[in-house]
């Protein structure tokens, strides 16, 4: 039995993780809260299930690299320093780091770089329209970003050299070719809703994904906390879970 420790167990997610673990027979050790010091969790876990803070997953990463333990993180909205403090921690840590745990949005993202791969930026327009709870803080969402990164990549190019287009407001002038278009929506208590939308002069494609439960964010998570005992160090990805290349 794995034993996973959840970092912000008191939370809503953390709350969701904690029974995620017990359903899947592994050992629940324990959890934090915000004023809580995480290194004891770290050191009686094998896996640390973190989905609180940008600003907490360099020090989470940190201690997962100096104890040579699993760290599974799916905080939203970490800057190019965090990430680059991850992906350093990652080489004496095994780290899965992904925008969402769901399963079905990563076949999508799998999907959107197979299509972005076939339908060319010079007459397939990209636009990704995503929708969340009023709550949220960070925008576009972790899970637009990596949408976008998915057609950047099978257009053989990144996200920033491709170029964002987002926020559009007044005379903004033609959209540019081969840019990546985000449109951001809050209201309610949406869980989570993602739309690529590839546009040409005579025809559109869609994918679609709708979150109706948070629990498949934490049932995803607690997948990939399974699957990275025993790993080597390195940054794997949902892709690395699901065994989809």
């Amino acid at each position: 039995m794995t034993q996973i420790g959840i970092a912000g167990i008191a939370g809503r997610m953390g709350k969701l993780l904690a029974e995620e673990v017990a359903a899947a027979g592994c050992t629940l050790t324990g959890g934090t809260g915000r004023a809580d010091d995480p290194r004891a969790l770290f050191e009686r876990s094998e896996v640390v299930i973190d989905f609180t803070h940008a600003h907490a997953a360099p020090r989470h990463a940190a201690l997962a690299a100096e104890l040579g333990r699993g760290l599974v993180l799916g905080s939203s909205g970490l800057s190019a320093e965090e990430e680059a403090a991850v992906a350093e921690a990652a080489k004496r840590a095994p780290i899965v780091y992904a925008a969402n745990f769901a399963t079905g949005v990563n076949l999508v993202l799998a999907m959107a770089e197979k299509l972005a791969a076939a339908l060319p930026g010079s007459q397939y327009d990209a636009e990704i329209v995503e929708m969340h709870h009023r709550q949220k803080v960070d925008a576009p969402s972790g899970t637009a970003i990596a949408l976008g990164r998915a057609v950047a990549r099978g257009r053989g190019t990144t996200l920033e050299e491709a170029g964002r287009e987002s926020g559009r407001d007044g005379h903004t002038g033609a959209r540019g070719t081969g840019t990546i278009g985000f449109a951001a929506l809050r209201g309610g208590q949406v869980v989570g809703e993602h739309t690529l939308l590839f546009a040409a002069g005579s025809e559109h494609i869609a994918l679609t994904h709708r979150s109706f439960d948070r629990r498949a964010y934490a049932t995803g998570a607690v997948r990939a906390a399974q699957w990275l005992k025993g790993k080597p160090p390195g940054l794997y990805s949902m892709n690395d879970v699901l065994g989809l290349g």
